[in-house]
């Protein structure tokens, strides 16, 4: 069986079909009977622009491997591997730094909060009485929503954005996701932030497909089965053994079974099924470290002045975020937008890798405008 990737397809109405051949979707494209496009997250598919044959689907299995600061994604079907993805969760960016890394969720949370209680004591009149001055109201119980913290919900909210995503282009039968531990409708709410983010998830992906929970304990045996490796090491690492081989396995769960078996001279536990894992392409998602706009920055600059801070707008025709392209040296450079220098001697523009790693600083009259800011950096 030749093991070649396969390519999402949709009809002209933008209804999801099988993958099929990158061969086939070659032919197509080139006979005119199709048209080449590619997704917010990366991922490369076809439509038709003709009526297709039949609208037939087979089972394709979306499987989900969370970890703190990471999640592999994998999509599967029985006879082929069709697209994994590596997460970089926006809530915790350096899971081994000591300090909170200020450009992740809960380092903004912080700084906010440090930020409030600085405006906070400068409202106080301290030459008034204790009773007459201007504390803050008494908070109560005024809490609308359930207990979810921020940066939790911001790695499920990425995590459904991916899943999103594929399902627009590719028919999910199901969405096996593995279990963290814990269960906080047997033990009580709250048990974890983790535990209960991970129920959101699944409330929320069902509108997507059916949701099926794995035992972590099992995706290493079906790992194995499947002959792929795991790097334990550095999970931070971008390349399928961190987490996107797990994923492969929990969505294999839906075509291999490891169950028990009884003759009349033996018993024992066999694999039952069929799951062939192939090439496929490998997508790495981040998210722009961008900060919200604010009026300025807390320390003082040179002459009393305090600098601009935060925000997507830029002076020239470009936003944070954007895909841009230019080149150096006679080399194209492509990145994404993420400042900018605007005095009279010097007017530039700062790009970045998907790692949010400065490439550097270029003139914004030799840049060009790929693709507007999806709020997603995605490299293959």
């Amino acid at each position: 069986m030749n093991q070649v990737t396969r390519i999402p397809v949709i009809s002209p109405n933008g209804k999801s079909l099988m993958p099929t051949t990158s061969a086939r979707a070659r032919k197509w494209i080139k006979s005119g009977k199709a048209i080449g496009k590619r997704n917010k997250i990366g991922i490369f598919y076809v439509q038709l622009l003709r009526e297709p044959s039949g609208y037939d689907t087979q089972s394709i299995v979306v499987g989900t491997d969370r970890g703190k600061a990471f999640t592999g994604i994998a999509v599967q079907s029985k006879l082929t591997t069709i697209a994994l993805f590596h997460a970089c969760l926006p809530g915790f960016y350096k899971s081994k730094k000591t300090s909170k890394d200020r450009q992740s969720v809960t380092g903004k949370m912080a700084k906010r909060s440090e930020l409030r209680r600085t405006r906070r004591g400068q409202r106080i009149d301290r030459t008034k009485p204790f009773k007459s001055r201007n504390h803050r109201q008494k908070r109560f119980d005024n809490r609308r929503h359930k207990k979810l913290p921020p940066s939790v919900k911001a790695n499920r909210e990425m995590e459904l954005r991916v899943l999103i995503e594929i399902s627009k282009i590719i028919p999910i039968t199901e969405i096996r996701d593995e279990s963290c531990g814990g269960n906080s409708k047997k033990n009580g709410f709250g048990i974890s932030p983790v535990t209960v983010g991970q129920e959101w998830f699944r409330l929320q992906a069902l509108e997507i497909a059916p949701v099926t929970e794995v035992d972590s304990l099992d995706t290493g045996k079906y790992r194995d089965q499947l002959g792929l490796v795991k790097n334990r090491k550095d999970k931070s690492k971008q390349s399928p053994e961190t987490h996107a081989n797990d994923a492969i396995a929990l969505a294999s769960t839906a075509f291999i079974q490891y169950k028990e078996f009884h003759t009349a001279n033996s018993h024992g536990h066999h694999w039952v099924g069929q799951c062939v894992v192939t090439k496929a392409p490998f997508i790495v998602v981040t998210r722009p470290k961008l900060f919200r706009r604010k009026l300025h920055q807390e320390n003082y600059q040179k002459g009393g002045v305090l600098k601009r801070l935060g925000g997507t707008v830029t002076p020239f025709k470009f936003r944070c975020g954007d895909y841009v392209q230019t080149t150096y040296k006679g080399k194209k450079i492509s990145g994404w937008v993420g400042g900018f220098t605007n005095t009279n001697k010097t007017k530039n523009v700062s790009i970045y890798d998907h790692n949010w790693s400065r490439i550097g600083q270029f003139n914004p009259t030799n840049i060009k405008l790929i693709r507007r800011s999806t709020k997603l950096c995605v490299v293959a």
